[in-house]
């Protein structure tokens, strides 16, 4: 075991940074490190500590950077104290790295922050934090739980425990010290992006199942597995009320105090009772008040009401939402109780202006000294001070761990405890020697089935079930249970095809999604694969049954009509064998395992936002019990939207009817969320935070190609304009073409002129008459460059506009 030294001989007293980076010598009057007294880091307190440390190495423990702009050598220069990977970082920048690169990658930050210092100060090792939010979902081969939105449906509080303490060994494995989990939201709108994130409406059992998640990751307080080394660090998140912001992902939660305490605010208490370290800041406002910058509810609240002790954490750039904030300039944060800032890029800016504001008084060392502080004591009751390198620890390195049996069995167990039967006309259980159809896009599909962080932020995209090592989809589950029970199970792509089915399951639901990408305007399910499935068996007299995938309650009336039977299924992971084995029966009729999920959600009758319930909180069938169908309204006005005010492109995220591809002399690439690159990466397009997480996109030429948007909404404004919100810094070297995508469109639109009169000067909005693109249905357009450049685009979009601009540049 490696122990670390410092010196007991008073603060090191370090002149004041410049800036150009931390001071990295010993003042001249300290003595020589063969003088110094040297005692163990994991015996001293953490005020001794503090005053051992200079304001450099202090300041530097309040800095969270990200994985994907930082080296270890950045780290041993700085002396970060924490560190995290966000849902698209991975060692290496590749997302897709196997186990061993991550614990490769802990070793050496836990080398580079822990190596001796010259003046003799502490060398304290930073923190590694990962949203493993159901599972440790950024690891290929890991077990990826039912997202909790299922798991609230379980109400199994104990069942929650296993997954978390099953979560932290896997966590373990790769060397990671910290959760961002769980999520305690109560979502009181459906449309949120988030929805699936929380438990359930129900705070109550948000509390009850948030308490158990704790418990099981970090071990009960006082138990002798209290934080040991098959352990991890939880967070209580998002503090608070981040689910009540009417469905608006950073919104505002606004109600009376009574009413925010006793929904919004209810789950933090039995959190921290349960010993939970940290708690993370939520991005949204309370009654108009930034959570980021609330002495009141961070400090007085939080700390003084509920007495938390352990550490606050911010969300990704989350206080350079203030108002007289940046990423990089934010004071009001830490002296309103922020601990850590969590600033992913800007991690270089924010520590200088951290370390000035310290020197001229803005910020008093009081109070600097008592973030410090809070830090070591979560890092002292980790064992930090005390563990061995990541890949020396007890489960480090032990690759089976990832992905284990008797983790996916709890996962399975979950999945089919969280399955929530909505209708059933007695064609479940599957007779066991009956010859089944599986059709739609979720049918053999892990990415749609696991839902967003899983592997990725957004989920989805061009993930393939390779991607997904040891996993089983619910095509896989449902063919090896009918074949033990003697029947057949077919994948089809057409339904018409081959000789006429037993019967039929249709899983088809939600494309994956993540954060405010997921943010809905209504509750009307828009895709019509599975209901368009569902008709077709209908009319050849196959019976069908429903499994719906999908991260909330949502309008699908149509599709209970058709279906005879109707599952809610949610984002069950990775363990798809956990819906056969409630849905097909033993070899004598006889169900395996009855249905036990109860919705933790109400589930709409309508899809207009809040127009009541199709079936109530609590409410779920069983074999036991077949569900009673309430009448169904089949009409949907929403259905037929009429986008002659306007058509949202892009704007915080890729509009979920838009498609978007990038081309080059290789060919064209299809674009999940507007990232990624070309065939032979002539043009890369990667996310970037503007005002928001990753609300815009740096769209990079290396050599000439096209970036393409299509759509295929066509009641467009007949007087409107492409409107796009856009900076560039130098002027182009070569062309910059817009083009438009409609039937017979030939002629570009020359953008040379305006991007090169835009150089320099921030961000800016362009306005392209309709005329000027198309005599028809506009379709789309495409950017295309003709040389190295560089673009950053924010919103996109069709604007009404009068037709009578030039059609020449600059616009």
């Amino acid at each position: 075991m490696r122990v670390r030294f410092l010196t007991l001989a008073g603060a090191v007293a370090l002149s004041a940074c410049s800036n150009t980076g931390p001071v990295q010598s010993a003042a001249s009057d300290a003595p020589p490190a063969a003088e110094q007294s040297a005692v163990p880091l994991s015996a001293m307190s953490a005020e001794q500590i503090v005053q051992a440390m200079s304001v450099e190495r202090k300041v530097a423990q309040l800095i969270m950077p990200d994985i994907s702009t930082i080296t270890p050598d950045d780290v041993r220069t700085y002396r970060f104290g924490s560190i995290l990977n966000g849902g698209n970082s991975g060692p290496g920048g590749d997302d897709l790295a196997p186990a061993p690169e991550w614990l490769a990658l802990a070793d050496a930050v836990w080398e580079a922050s822990s190596a001796p210092l010259a003046n003799g100060e502490p060398a304290v090792p930073a923190l590694w934090a990962t949203d493993a939010v159901h599972g440790h979902s950024n690891i290929p081969g890991a077990t990826i739980f039912p997202h909790n939105i299922a798991l609230g449906a379980t109400r199994d509080a104990e069942l929650m425990e296993r997954i978390g303490e099953a979560t932290a060994a896997e966590i373990a494995a790769t060397g990671i010290d910290w959760t961002f989990a769980p999520t305690l939201a109560v979502a009181t709108d459906d449309r949120w992006g988030r929805t699936y994130e929380s438990f359930s409406e129900d705070p109550q059992l948000v509390s009850k199942l948030g308490e158990s998640t704790i418990w099981g990751l970090q071990g009960r307080p006082g138990s002798e597995g209290f934080l040991d080394q098959t352990r991890v660090i939880a967070t209580a998140k998002h503090f608070y009320g981040d689910g009540g912001t009417g469905g608006i992902d950073r919104g505002n939660t606004a109600g009376s105090d009574e009413f925010l305490r006793s929904v919004h605010l209810a789950p933090y208490k039995p959190a921290i009772g349960a010993g939970a370290q940290t708690v993370m800041a939520s991005f949204s406002s309370v009654n108009g008040e930034k959570m980021h910058g609330s002495k009141r509810l961070l400090t007085d609240v939080l700390r003084g009401e509920l007495g938390f002790g352990g550490l606050v954490v911010g969300d990704w750039n989350g206080h350079g939402e203030l108002d007289g904030c940046t990423n990089t300039d934010c004071p009001q944060s830490l002296m309103a109780g922020l601990d850590i800032f969590m600033v992913p890029e800007d991690w270089k800016g924010l520590y200088q202006s951290l370390l000035s504001q310290v020197n001229d008084g803005t910020i008093p060392m009081e109070r600097l000294d008592e973030a410090v502080i809070r830090i070591l004591k979560v890092k002292q009751n980790y064992g930090l001070f005390s563990r061995p390198r990541p890949s020396e620890r007890s489960l480090a390195g032990d690759y089976s761990v990832i992905g284990a049996d008797a983790h996916r069995a709890v996962a399975r167990e979950a999945v089919r405890k969280s399955l929530v039967l909505l209708k059933n006309n007695g064609v479940l259980p599957l007779k066991p020697n009956a010859a089944i159809e599986v059709a739609g896009a979720g049918a053999d599909s892990i990415a749609i089935q696991s839902g967003g962080w899983s592997i990725t932020w957004q989920g989805g995209g061009e993930l393939t079930n390779s991607d997904f090592p040891g996993a089983t989809s619910i095509f896989a589950g449902l063919a090896k249970a009918m074949a033990e029970a003697g029947g057949t199970a077919r994948l089809v792509s057409d339904s018409a095809a081959g000789a006429k089915p037993d019967a039929a399951i249709v899983v088809f639901g939600e494309e994956p999604y993540a954060e405010f990408v997921g943010d809905r305007e209504d509750l009307a399910f828009r895709d019509e694969e599975g209901l368009e499935l569902l008709r077709e068996y209908k009319e050849r007299g196959v019976p069908t049954v429903a499994v719906f995938l999908s991260g909330r309650p949502l309008w699908v009336n149509r599709e209970i009509s058709l279906a005879d039977a109707f599952v809610a299924a949610w984002l069950p992971g990775t363990e798809g064998a956990g819906i056969a084995d409630v849905l097909v029966g033993n070899t004598d009729g006889s169900p395996r395992y009855d249905f036990t999920g109860k919705l933790a959600f109400g589930w709409p009758s309508n899809c207009a936002p809040n127009s009541g319930n199709l079936f109530e909180f609590g409410q779920g069938g069983s074999y036991a019990a077949s569900p009673a169908l309430p009448a169904l309204d089949l009409e949907c006005a929403l259905l037929n939207q009429d986008f002659s005010n306007g058509l949202r492109i892009f704007e915080r995220g890729l509009n979920q009817a838009i498609t978007a591809s990038a081309a080059d002399r290789g060919g064209q690439a299809d674009l999940t969320n507007l990232v990624g690159k070309s065939p032979e990466n002539a043009v890369s397009i990667a996310a970037f935070d503007k005002d928001a997480q990753e609300d815009a996109r740096r769209i990079t030429w290396s050599a000439p190609g096209t970036v393409v948007f299509d759509w295929k909404q066509q009641a467009l404004p007949e007087a409107g304009a492409l409107n796009l919100t856009y900076k560039v810094g130098a002027r182009p070297q070569g062309q910059l073409l817009l083009k438009p995508q409609c039937e017979g469109c030939d002629d570009a639109i020359d953008l040379t002129s305006t991007v090169a009169l835009a150089a320099n000067l921030g961000w800016r909005t362009m306005q392209i008459p309709l005329s000027c693109l198309s005599d028809g249905e506009l379709a789309g357009f495409t950017l295309e460059s003709s040389s190295a450049y560089e673009f950053e685009m924010e919103i996109a979009g069709i604007v009404p506009q009068a037709n009578d601009q030039k059609c020449t540049g600059p616009f």
